[in-house]
């Protein structure tokens, strides 16, 4: 009895793992389209006030695993320090092979910074050059059939670079390069 119990359990254990093999769920691909400041950067000390809107696509890369995203959250960085509120998305099923696109508009009206923050993007404004971080955090399911797996975090960072066509820069005059991959970690 105990030699059948055992051939059992090692049975189910490998079509498990034949089925998880076959269907291994890869990550979602996500890019940066574009990257808008929609008004001037009011760099007062200890805030900064920014309105951006980004274009972000998401591609599912998996044949046989479709992907709900429960909760993503869009926000803008510059040194690690967010300089906009983070905006909500709404909840959406990713078939497979999907792509989706949101062009969330990010605002805030003061997001605390320190001060050398601060300071330190009113220098790369002047000097034509600013590096922004535009990053999604959330929540995702992998769904196969009709099996749903449990929830897993979901981190997206995505580099935007904005520079001056020419001369003298002000934020208004800076514009996003070409579009990006972004790091997504699950």
């Amino acid at each position: 009895m105990a030699s059948f119990l055992l051939a059992l359990v090692l049975i189910v254990a490998f079509i498990a793992l034949v089925i998880f093999l076959a269907l291994r769920p890869s990550k979602p691909a996500f890019y940066l389209q574009d990257l808008q400041l929609r008004r001037p950067i009011s760099l007062g000390d200890p805030s900064l006030t920014a309105s951006a809107q980004v274009t972000l696509a998401s591609r599912n890369p998996n044949d046989h695993v479709g992907i709900f995203y429960k909760r993503l959250d869009v926000f803008v960085t510059y040194r690690d320090e967010p300089i906009t509120v983070p905006v909500s998305l709404p909840p959406i099923y990713q078939g497979h092979r999907d792509v989706s696109v949101w062009s969330p508009v990010l605002a805030a009206e003061s997001v605390p910074v320190a001060g050398y923050v601060a300071d330190a993007m009113k220098q790369d404004v002047a000097m034509g050059f600013v590096s922004l971080q535009v990053k999604v955090d959330g929540r995702v399911k992998w769904k196969v059939g009709s099996w749903v797996s449990g929830s897993y975090h979901l981190f997206v960072s995505c580099p935007a670079v904005l520079t001056a066509a020419g001369g003298n820069a002000t934020v208004t005059s800076l514009k996003f390069g070409q579009p990006t991959a972004c790091s997504v970690e699950v």
